[in-house]
């Protein structure tokens, strides 16, 4: 799966929340400055060549819609920074997360309880 640039990540974004919309809906999702008219239908098409987006056609009007779930997309972007940024380490990301970013103490207690939860789960 290719990697979404950042405009079609922002354009991705807003079909996910709304499942699907024509490009006038999309602009009007984004923050200002609202980007123009014919560069959002660009980078919609672009998105639908690179296999993300589909699209229903109501005379010359599209209707667009995600083929990919964010959840999807989520999942292989984020082996693709674990692979590229850590070393396909999950230490060196957790490590990262609790000394670079200064995690607060209740922060670092939330995680703690979610790895417990976890193994408890995959012990059972």
């Amino acid at each position: 799966m290719k990697q979404l640039t950042k405009a079609e990540e922002q354009v991705m974004q807003v079909l996910w929340q709304l499942k699907k919309a024509y490009v006038r809906d999309i602009i009007d999702q984004l923050p200002a400055p609202k980007p123009a008219y014919n560069t959002v239908s660009t980078i919609v098409r672009i998105l639908e060549r690179k296999g993300f987006v589909g699209y229903s056609a109501f005379g010359k009007s599209h209707e667009y819609f995600p083929r990919i779930e964010k959840k999807t997309y989520r999942s292989r972007y984020f082996k693709e920074v674990l692979k590229n940024y850590f070393g396909d380490s999950y230490r060196s990301l957790a490590s990262f997360f609790t000394k670079e970013q200064n995690l607060s103490i209740e922060e670092l207690e939330e995680i703690k309880g979610l790895i417990e939860r976890e193994i408890e789960r995959k012990t059972k």
